[in-house]
């Protein structure tokens, strides 16, 4: 399948809106668990008046989530354009002349254009079907694998590129490192004054991973640079939960008020703001 056929996009932002360029834009990041919780994830997201929302792991007309595309339905009812990308195809959850999918989606309230795939090369081989395997929901059978989804964004004459991760959960962090390594050599290709913005469920705490040096060598910097606060709800009894959804920018912006929404239990993560200022 090519990358064409792996991205779907719409646009539901009325033109005009904004009446003067802002000098920030307000950023949401999170791991959504399919919208399986779709109106506890509308109405924060409707809350929170993000500009700029950065989505993982999106249903698209899969049975758990009532065959309904996510992307498209949170972009509607928000009134924000989006893209959202095929991570995987998810063999349990559709038929063959119906396919299911989930991946991720960037939505904005201003024109999205570029968008593109970057499937990472090093993969688990955890979800690829097997003979043995009985063809249910417990063993998530998947064609397709981890990536980022890229696209820019441009806000009244600023551009500014989002990376959108999804790092593997079923290898080590040597693997995710090697994954988010492929994404900061991607951004190489962009001028060093490009603004870019990285975020995402990285499935890794990157702050005690060997990923930090390379990130900081891209010139990429913490939009948490304090936080050890968990992204994630308490797993296990006296469990403090993971802190593995990140936010990275690079270029002429700064990060204020960063904030993990850690009473929004509408998902097995937390959502994650930031504002960014154009500076």
């Amino acid at each position: 399948m090519s990358s064409d056929q792996e991205i779907e996009s719409g646009n539901f932002a009325p033109r005009g809106w904004a009446v003067w360029p802002p000098s920030s834009i307000r950023v949401v990041d999170w791991n959504i668990n399919r919208g399986l919780r779709l109106d506890s994830i509308l109405e924060f997201l409707a809350g929170s008046r993000a500009d700029l929302i950065i989505l993982q792991e999106v249903d698209l007309n899969a049975r758990r989530t009532r065959r309904v595309n996510v992307a498209r339905e949170i972009s509607q009812k928000l009134k924000m354009n989006y893209v959202f990308g095929r991570e995987f195809q998810e063999l349990t959850q559709g038929s063959r002349t119906s396919p299911a999918f989930h991946g991720q989606a960037t939505l904005s309230r201003w024109p999205l254009s570029n968008p593109r795939i970057l499937r990472f090369h090093q993969q688990s081989d955890f979800w690829r079907p097997r003979w043995f395997l009985p063809d249910i929901d417990p063993f998530q059978e998947r064609i397709g694998g981890r990536m980022a989804l890229i696209s820019e964004v441009s806000i009244d004459g600023r551009s500014l590129v989002v990376y959108n991760l999804h790092l593997e959960s079923r290898g080590d962090d040597a693997l995710r490192c090697s994954q988010l390594v492929e994404c900061l050599n991607d951004a190489r290709a962009y001028k060093p004054d490009r603004r870019i913005i990285l975020a995402g469920d990285l499935n890794m705490d990157v702050s005690r991973s060997a990923a930090v040096g390379p990130a900081r060598e891209a010139q990429f910097r913490n939009a948490f640079p304090e936080r050890l606060v968990p992204t994630t709800p308490p797993g296990l009894l006296f469990s403090r939960g993971r802190a593995i959804d990140w936010v990275f920018t690079r270029g002429s912006v700064q990060s204020i008020h960063p904030q993990v929404h850690s009473s929004v239990l509408a998902s097995d993560h937390y959502p994650l703001s930031v504002t960014l200022a154009f500076t």
